[in-house]
Order: C-alpha cells, then structure tokens, then sequence
C-alpha cells in the first residue's frame, strides 16, 4: 500500500480528520462502523434474543443456512447475517460473528457464487445481497476471498462506466456503495478511486429521467416520484459515504455534491409532515407495512441528520430543528439514536411546520401548507407515470395520478397509514376524476410504464398560493377531463370541466374518501366531518363502507362535457362550513370549461386563471395556454404569476385589464411590458423553463377604480357556476 504524499496529508488536513499514515483501509473500516451504527439502539452484554437465536439456529446445509429460509433467500438470509453482525459490533458478542462467517461462506459456496447465474431481480444479485454480506463482513472484522469473488462476478469495476440504464440516480449510488466496500474488505484503492469518483453524475440537475430536477424533483424508474423511496436511499447511502470517507484520499470533494444538500429542503422535506413521508413520493411503495409512511419518515429524518455532519454550519443547524420538530410531535422518530440525540440537545430549537406551496412541475406534485394543515397533490403527464407497481406491489395504484388530492389536518397524521391502502376503494381514491370500468391487476405496465400522452399539467405559485392543473386522460379509458385546483388560505378550491368518456361505465368524481368513523353532517349545498373538516359541495352522494366515509359526484353513464365546483376546508367547524356555504360571493368562478378554468376571490385580492388554450377569462388574456396567478395584497402593487406548464412556448402574452404605472421587480424580466390602461406583458424564453413559475410585481394606478371581476358562470356540481359559501 503506497503512503500519502506530505502534500495530499496537507491537503486533507483542511477538510477533515486525518487518516492513520500505514493503512487508510483500518481507518475506513472503522468509521464504517462508527456511522453505520450510530443510528441503531445502543445494547450491552450479549446480543439481543433474536440475534442470539439466529446464531442457535442456523444449520447449514445444501438447501439453506436456516431451516425456514431455503435458498436462494436473496433477501432474509443475508438481512439474518447483517442483524448477527450489527449485533455483534454493538456488543462485543463473539458468538454472532462465528455465525456470520460460517454463514457468509456458505451462502458464497451454494448461492451468491463467483460464476453462478443470476436468477430473477438483478437489484438483489448486484445490491441488496452484497451490500450486506460486506456490511456484515466489515462489521465483524471478515475478510472471506469468496464474498469478493462473487462480488468481482455480479458487480465488475465495467458496471460504473456508463451512467445509464440501471445504473442511474439512487441504484447508482448503491452500486458506488458496494463498490468502495469492496474496496474496503480487500484494501483496493483502484475501486475505492472508482467508487468516488463514479458518483460524480449523480451530483448533476437532470432535465429528463432519472435523479434530481431543478424544481425538487426526484425522480427514479424514469417517469416515477421517488423521494420517500429511492431518494431516501440515494440520501442516506450519500450521506454515509460523505461521512465515512471524509479525511481520506477517496474524499467526495466534486463541487456539484450541493446539489445533495440543496435537496434536502428543496427535494425531500417538503413531503414530510410531522415526521411521516406523504405516500405521493413512495412509488410502489405505498402499501408496504402498517408504518410505512412513518418508516419512510424515521429513515429521511436520520439521513438528514448524517448528512449534516457533513454540511455547512447553518445547514446542519436548520436541518437539526427541522428533524427535532418533527420527532417532537412524531415519537415514532425517537426509534433512531441519530434523533434521539438531538431531541436531548437542549441547544437545538424545534422548527414549527411551515407555511407555503411547493409546485413540481417536473414530478406533477404539489404541497400547500398553512397554518394546522397540508394537502398533496398527485398527477399524471406524459413524463410522469399514473402509478408504479412491481414484484407484486401496488397492483391497484391505478388512479393514484388521476389528480389524487391527499389532506392532512389537526391529529391526522396516520389518516394514509396503517390500513388505509388494504381498505380504500381503489376507483374512489379522494380528489380523483375516474371511470368505473374494472382494470385488471397492474394495468398499464410496470415500473412506471403508464404514462399519459397529457402535456399540460403544472400551474402558476407565488409561494403561498398556487393555481394547478391537470388535463387527465384515464388509464386504458377513454376519459377526457380537466381539474384544477386553487390552493388558498383555508380552502382548495377544487374545478372540474370537460368530463367526458365512453367506457360504458359512469364516471366519478370522489370529493373524499376518510378513513375514519367520524359523524357526517350534511346540509344544502355543505357537508361536515366531525374533526376533519367541512365541503361546500352541491349534489355529493355519500357512503361508509370498510372504515371509510366517502363523498362524490355521479357524472353519470359516458358523460359528455360533466363539471364540478367544491371548496375542501379543512379544520372548519360545522358552523363555519355552513358560513361558507350561504356566502355564494365569497369566491366567484370566472370559467369552467375545457378551454379556461379561473377563479377571483375578493378577500385575498386573488385572480387565477388555467388556460388551457389562450383565450379570457375574466380580467386575464392569455396568448396560449398557460398558468396564471395574480395577487393583489392591498398595498397598492400587484404580482402576476405565470408559467407554461406544456413546456413549448417561446412566447407568451398575458393582458391584465387593469391600470397599471410601472415594473418593480421581476424574477427574469418580461421581453416586452406595456403598461397603463391595462397591463401587457409579454414572457420568452418559458420552454426551457421546465414548468416554473416566473413573477412579476406591477404598481398599480392610484386613483383608478378597481375592476372586480364579475361572473361569467353559475354555480352547481355541473361546473356551470359560481363556487358556493364563505366563512
């Protein structure tokens, strides 16, 4: 093993612990375990029951290491031997790590064998079976030819040289991982070089497919929103290789690793509400465990914390207060020693949940939180998938995509936990628009397949509101719909226009679908759920069935051109659901059509507009179809808001019918602004914007009077109206 240069031990020096001068590899060894068991239980004496009676009662034989997991075992077995391992460095148990090395070497003589073939997932093959038979190799001082032989075999130095295909975004990652412990069990610096360095395309913004988007986005399997997933893992195999290779000569130190720690609060803290993972990130995933989403949670929540260690000052200090508001009002989260710590450290302040609207427009996700409430939103366009399933999971995520509306509000942290995935109605899944036509198991295709050919779905956000759209084609149906969605203070105010299908089957809208026993009060144009909230709605029929309350709307068999208007408020009392109801001008509907969906709320000085093709609505003109937002908070400006959700304009005009005197500011300035009677603002450029919103604060004309919309609709569950009720 060749020493470092007097130079590289300077240089490193700087950014990091020094490493011991004969054996870089004893070092790496031991900051492996050092990292990888700093989040686990602390134990004592001997190892706890089950590791012990997995040491018991393994009996190795040709068939199997234990008698209940015959071969090939690809996952249980080398999870037993890793568990035997942690359990074993956790204690100093030598009783595990006698059964970790008989087990590793029988496993690599009847299974996980240089030249066997590999059979079935090639994930297990070339990660999920090295990853821990060298994580338990490496725990338990093992050093076994055979492991690295068969490692040599399924993952070779040939696999990290093209990144593409499998070899993408969090599987990238994890094939760095087994790399470098590869690396490390044999002290091989050409594949721990490797192995660092390969990561580096990881560390790019990606504008198609897999990894990180601009916007957050988190993307894996090509078309599938995968923060609460394959992010989780990218971020917490990343974070520890940050960790464990800090000081030495295979330092991470590519400038694009920022990307990484810009995503934890752009990427993958705002789908994580008190602590648990919002199911619209996970994928297939969704229906794994009664705690999945909270096991989701509980893994991003110590990743962030490792990944801090290797952060700048003020990134790990807000990091810090983020995770402990979230274990604070989540104890779940004290099932990771990481957390744990930093709930006991009395100089770390709890975060609140903030307030704000996050829009993907590259995932087609959305998150509005305000004050006691969040809500998600889950599409579907022609780069995102309805849904994902594979190896048996998820076969009835169907509609998942079809504009799924997800709401949490005071004490319902666990409302899409537990049984709701084995219980809910899968063609009545909240907020969607759907054809009642029975699909097969795993319609569309796996791992992704079924995308629609629908471009515009997106919408215009100021940061605090949002306007958002979806055209929705349905999965293998003739459905046609168009559904918006207005994210306000307290209340989405939700537009359905265009419904048309001939399935031969009726299509519905589901307004909700709660798990819950909770009573239900409904009223003329209301209905309310006692400690969830209340729905200004015309029209909805009602049900319980398996542990759920549902509300939808019948637009009857192979409808033509069917509407809705509802308002969701979450946290509202009975009584200030039927304020709303009764207060028909408190939002006025300015089109609900499949050519223009737009609303104007006068209490918030709010006009929002989706634009399905160009056209008015209201006080706004569009040129083509876009997404446009407009707040006026009172202080004598104004804010528009655009964005071109399609992603093919070169140019854009918006008409504002309202006098205006000058620009104040802009994010990018308009190519053309006239101002005066009206405003007239003309965007290039928004093709290769990917979706996102560009603002523009105008001053306003004093003196001149405002131009309060009027309405240009009426209102009822047919879309032909103004939006009911106000509190």
């Amino acid at each position: 093993m060749p020493e470092l240069s007097r130079r590289s031990f300077l240089q490193l020096a700087a950014v990091g612990p020094l490493i011991p001068a004969g054996d870089p590899f004893e070092a790496l060894r031991r900051r492996w375990r050092e990292v990888t068991l700093a989040g686990l239980p602390a134990l004592s004496g001997r190892a706890p029951g089950s590791a012990a009676a997995h040491a018991r009662t393994m009996a190795p034989a040709p068939g199997h290491l234990w008698p209940g997991l015959p071969y090939p075992s690809l996952k249980a077995t080398p999870a037993r031997l890793l568990a035997l391992a942690r359990a074993h460095a956790l204690t100093g148990d030598p009783e595990p790590a006698a059964a970790v090395a008989t087990g590793i070497a029988h496993y690599c003589r009847h299974v996980y064998a240089a030249g066997a073939d590999p059979d079935g997932n090639w994930w297990d093959w070339q990660i999920g079976v090295p990853a821990k038979l060298l994580d338990a190799a490496l725990l338990t001082g093992l050093r076994d030819d055979a492991l690295a032989a068969a490692v040599d075999h399924f993952v070779p130095a040939g696999r990290l040289a093209d990144y593409s295909g499998t070899s993408t975004g969090a599987n990238r990652v994890d094939l760095c991982t087994v790399t470098l412990l590869r690396a490390i069990l044999t002290a091989d610096p050409a594949r721990a070089r490797l192995a660092s360095r390969a990561l580096s395309p990881v560390f790019r913004y990606v504008t198609e497919g897999d990894g990180f988007h601009r916007d957050g986005s988190f993307i894996q399997h090509t078309t599938v929103p995968y923060q609460g997933g394959y992010g989780a893992v990218l971020l917490e195999r990343l974070a520890t290789l940050f960790a464990v290779l800090r000081g030495s000569p295979w330092e991470i130190t590519d400038p694009g690793r920022q990307v990484v720690f810009d995503s934890v609060e752009r990427s993958f803290a705002p789908f994580v509400r008190d602590g648990v993972c919002m199911p619209l990130v996970s994928g297939r995933g969704i229906t794994r465990g009664p705690d999945g989403d909270q096991a989701r949670g509980l893994r991003l929540a110590s990743a962030i914390l490792l990944l801090a260690e290797s952060a700048r000052p003020a990134e790990r200090s807000r990091w810090r207060a983020v995770v402990k508001g979230w274990a604070v009002r989540n104890p779940y989260l004290l099932n990771d020693a990481r957390v744990g710590r930093v709930v006991a450290d009395g100089g770390v302040a709890a975060a609140a949940e903030p307030v704000g609207h996050r829009l993907l427009p590259m995932s087609a996700r959305a998150v509005h939180r305000r004050p006691g409430w969040c809500a998600a939103l889950s599409m579907a366009s022609d780069r995102i998938a309805h849904y994902e399933h594979g190896n048996g999971e998820n076969r009835r995520g169907w509609h998942t995509g079809s504009g799924m509306l997800y709401w949490w509000g005071e004490g319902h942290r666990d409302q899409y936990s537990g049984t709701f995935w084995q219980s809910v109605d899968p063609y009545r899944l909240p907020g969607t628009t759907v054809s009642s036509r029975r699909l097969p198991d795993g319609a569309g295709g796996a791992w992704g397949e079924p995308c629609p050919q629908a471009r515009w779905v997106g919408g215009a956000t100021d940061g605090v509101h949002a306007t958002v759209g979806q055209h929705l084609l349905g999965l293998e149906s003739t459905l046609d719909a168009f559904k918006s969605w207005f994210f306000l203070d307290d209340a989405v105010l939700c537009l359905g226009a265009g419904i048309t299908c001939f399935d031969g089957a009726v299509v519905e809208t589901v307004v909700d679908n709660r798990r819950t026993g909770a009573r239900l009060a409904t009223g003329d144009g209301w209905a309310h759920l006692d400690g969830h909230g209340g729905y200004v709605v015309t029209g909805a029929r009602t049900r319980r069935a398996g542990g759920h309350v549902v509300l939808w709307l019948d637009h009857g068999l192979n409808p033509v051109g069917a509407g809705y208007v509802y308002q969701l408020l979450p946290n509202a009392s009975e009584e200030e659901t039927r304020a709303r109801a009764a207060d028909p001008g408190w939002a006025r509907v300015l089109a609900n059509t499949a050519r223009q969906q737009g609303v104007h709320v006068p209490s918030l000085g709010l006009t929002a507009v989706n634009f399905w093709t160009g056209g008015t609505a209201g006080p706004l003109t569009a040129s083509a179809p876009c997404a446009v937002l407009v707040r006026e908070p009172g202080d004598g400006t104004a804010t528009v808001t655009v964005s071109d959700p399609r992603r093919d304009l070169g140019e854009l005009t918006v008409t504002w019918d309202r006098p205006v005197s000058a620009v104040i500011r802009a994010d990018r300035p308009p190519a053309r602004v006239a101002v005066g009677a009206r405003a007239v603002l003309t965007f290039g450029g928004l093709a290769g914007r990917g979706g996102a919103s560009e603002s523009v604060t105008l001053r306003l004309t004093p003196g001149r009077a405002d131009r309060s919309p009027g309405d240009t609709t009426r209102s009822g569950a047919s879309g032909r109206g103004p939006a009911r009720g106000a509190r």
